[in-house]
């Protein structure tokens, strides 16, 4: 029997996206494993979520002052150590360096909350309401060191209603969260996600497993 597909998340705070992974693609000694759940905040109630699970957890905490090289270097030495297929960052508040990046290629995608390359950075839910657009969404996309910068892989629109609030957006934001980020995991564990090795922004989705 083959092994499991591995998976380490990186969080930082609550880990809803981390829950409905565990509850919907998370199938110890079957099809796809999470196999580390690394935050960079002590008290993020996601490891109590890992924890609950029975997934290993640990904790790499950063500051202002830290050298963001040698941060990333022994990040990535403790991610090595779970031996992932893929590193999925769900709330991961940090921006990673090539020391990081590069020794997961193409194994490390991100989850942002908007139609990228619209409203990249930390507040793309208010932006949107700022701007008054008609639809905005999710994205998940291939990592790299500028800003939400990687190349889409799934993206999912959602609407801006007339009286929407940061509150009431956010929560169909998250509606839509839970539905790509799993359906993009599955797509990686049946290697049908594939990036042009020369159109570095061209990624393809293959309508069925590899035979």
């Amino acid at each position: 029997m083959p092994r499991p597909y591995r998976v380490v998340v990186l969080i930082s705070g609550s880990g809803t996206n981390l829950q409905r992974l565990i509850d919907t693609v998370h199938t110890p000694n079957g099809e796809i494993e999470i196999v580390l759940v690394l935050s960079s905040r002590a008290d993020a109630y996601g490891l109590e979520r890992a924890r609950m699970a029975g997934i290993a957890t640990d904790v790499m905490t950063r500051s202002r002052d830290d050298d963001r090289i040698a941060r990333d270097v022994a990040l990535a030495d403790r991610v090595a150590q779970a031996a992932p297929d893929l590193v999925v960052l769900a709330g991961w508040m940090s921006i990673l360096t090539g020391a990081f990046l590069d020794r997961f290629p193409d194994r490390v995608i991100n989850l942002h909350p908007s139609l990228l390359p619209a409203f990249i950075g930390m507040h793309a839910i208010e932006d949107a309401l700022a701007w008054g657009v008609r639809w905005t969404g999710v994205t998940v996309h291939y990592a790299e060191e500028e800003v939400d910068g990687g190349p889409p892989i799934l993206q999912e629109t959602v609407p801006v209603l007339y009286g929407d609030t940061v509150d009431s957006l956010r929560e169909r934001v998250r509606d839509a969260e839970h539905r790509v980020l799993p359906a993009a995991v599955r797509l990686f564990a049946q290697d049908r996600v594939h990036r042009d090795p020369q159109q570095r922004r061209r990624v393809q989705i293959l309508e069925e497993e590899p035979s």
